[in-house]
């Protein structure tokens, strides 16, 4: 009998897990609460509660050759950085292409999700839903991948900032700005440096009167564009990370560090913080240094209180007549649909295997897919995930021992409060290529680069030393694709074709007269001639001969 699985959130991760159920025949039933696809990256001018939600002019800071599905590449004239409208589009052409939407209930909130009074023996879970007319179903299924991200609540935390409640202006979460228009030529503070906090504040500084970018820590800054103009994203490949896995971590972050220090200095520009490079997930923002730079954002210490429209901040420094503070401050994440005895979360901890697996229940047949902040793209991520729990839901893959995978889970916890600053951003980090790496070799996909380099030499230099792009966990084993060698072949292609807009004009070198040599030639052709027979008399007095030549020449060419 085909395994029912149900699917909550139909956003990217949702698609992805719905296409691999279809991969591995199962029978999937996403349930969205919305009326679209697309989740985080579908744009809404009024946020809806418990849902992402993102500003108009949001573009994502991951490439498109390294977000792409591993067996859909995004069209190579779609730029290498996209607008959310433009991931929309693309999130559609993937459900249509694979006719995904016709697993989809639109409109249908999950309530609940709780074992069966069997649990023990069949694994199995009783889903409760309300659709939109508020009518309440409740259904059975094999097993469970949740797919609501970790962008739904949003973390206001308006205790540690004294004096917001007599706050004359207005003040926000990020998640509900939209559009700057509205605070043209007035005061804004915008705290927090993260990704979103420093978008905002570029775009909002256009148009105020001036913008200050309050951050307790001060952050490193990356850029999109990166050495030679090709994205960022595109140089993590098997040999950066090799040299992260074996080089200390200070002389690691020291490297990057002069880097990025040498776009610009960070300390110069207030904002090098003391914690390393790859301490923290780092802020990718391309025009921020410039808005410094020109007086528009001016960078300051964490908020000390409010007083009316008064901002002190912590290094004494007061700002008058502030009109409005968003608050970049992350988010929280919570499963409340779910009991706290499948998954505990605690200060945005949650005690996961590689991220996905409850460790402790007696079938793996529950899975959280994208719970993770990459440093990369979440897309794959998500679908190696979900590639992984379809074969566990199918017993193709077993998992360890409830004890072993508990131990796995301690020692991430323990690697990433030594390496990260304390944060609540920082309990669900994983660095892309390795992270990849470990959950393919769970699958079975993971490039073997050996046997490539003596099998097909040219791929393997590709795999190895090209950026680490998803096809390449297509090219071997469960859910292998005919077209993944040649996706990475030309994937600089898809890179520079949206960039090759116009026909390049190339000068045409002119072609060089040859009527000067022939005179010359001639000339002196004609001079050996008339002189073919005074050689030897001009070794002996060439004086003469000179006054021979000058008394033929024309007036005009003699010298005076």
């Amino acid at each position: 009998m085909t395994r029912r699985v149900a699917i909550v959130g139909g956003g990217s991760s949702g698609l992805a897990c719905i296409k691999c159920c279809l991969d591995e025949g199962l029978e999937p039933v996403c349930y969205e609460s919305s009326d679209d696809i697309g989740g985080l990256w579908r744009f809404k001018e009024n946020p809806e509660p418990d849902r992402a939600s993102i500003y108009h002019s949001v573009i994502i800071n991951t490439s498109k050759e390294m977000m792409s599905f591993s067996d859909f590449p995004i069209p190579e004239e779609f730029p290498n950085f996209m607008h959310n409208s433009l991931i929309m589009d693309y999130f559609r052409m993937y459900a249509d292409h694979f006719q995904l939407t016709k697993q989809i209930r639109f409109n249908t909130k999950v309530l609940q999700i709780k074992q069966r009074s069997d649990f023990s023996r069949s694994g199995q879970w009783d889903v409760e839903t309300e659709n939109k007319d508020g009518k309440r179903e409740k259904h059975i299924f094999d097993a469970v991948m949740i797919c609501i991200g970790h962008h739904c609540q949003p973390n206001l935390p308006l205790h540690d900032f004294p004096g917001i409640e007599s706050f004359k202006g207005k003040y926000f979460h990020s998640r509900d700005y939209k559009t700057p228009e509205e605070w043209r030529n007035k005061k804004v503070v915008v705290i927090g440096i993260g990704n979103s906090g420093g978008d905002i504040a570029v775009e909002l500084s256009r148009v105020t009167k001036q913008l200050y970018l309050s951050t307790r820590r001060g952050a490193w800054i990356l850029n999109r564009v990166w050495e030679r103009g090709i994205p960022l994203d595109l140089h993590f490949n098997r040999v950066v990370d090799f040299f992260r896995r074996i080089l200390p971590f200070g002389f690691f972050c020291s490297l990057g560090e002069s880097q990025v220090n040498h776009r610009f200095n960070h300390a110069l520009y207030n904002l090098k913080p003391q914690h390393r490079l790859f301490s923290q997930h780092p802020t990718l923002n391309d025009e921020l240094p410039n808005r410094i730079l020109s007086g528009t954002v001016q960078v300051k210490p964490n908020i000390r209180r409010f007083q009316g429209s008064r901002v002190e901040f912590e290094d004494g420094s007061i700002v008058e007549d502030v009109d409005l503070v968003v608050f970049a401050t992350g988010y929280k994440f919570s499963y409340p649909f779910l009991t706290s005895s499948v998954v505990s979360v605690t200060e945005n901890k949650a005690s996961l295997y590689k991220y996905v697996f409850p460790p402790e229940l007696d079938h793996p047949t529950l899975a959280i897919i994208g719970l993770v902040q990459p440093l990369g793209a979440i897309m794959p991520i998500s679908e190696m995930q979900a590639r992984w729990a379809t074969r566990v839901f199918k017993d193709c893959i077993k998992l360890p021992p409830s004890a072993a995978m508990l131990r796995d889970v301690k020692c991430k916890q323990e690697a990433m409060a030594k390496r990260y600053v304390t944060s609540p951003r920082h309990t669900i980090q994983v660095d892309y290529v390795d992270y990849m790496d470990q959950i393919a070799e769970l699958v079975g996909v993971r490039p073997r680069i050996t046997r490539m380099l003596l099998t097909d030499p040219q791929l393997g230099l590709k795999v190895m030393f090209g950026p680490c792009t998803p096809y390449q966990y297509r090219l071997r084993g469960p859910g292998k694709w005919a077209g993944a060698r040649q996706a990475i072949f030309t994937q600089w292609e898809r890179v520079a074709k949206p960039m090759q807009t116009r026909l390049p004009v190339e000068p045409k070198p002119k072609k060089a007269s040859k009527l000067p040599l022939i005179l010359f030639t001639a000339a002196v052709g004609l001079l050996a001639y008339r002189c073919r027979n005074s050689f030897t008399a001009f070794l002996q007095d060439p004086t003469a001969l000179l006054d021979n030549i000058k008394a033929s020449l024309p007036s005009w060419c003699k010298l005076p």
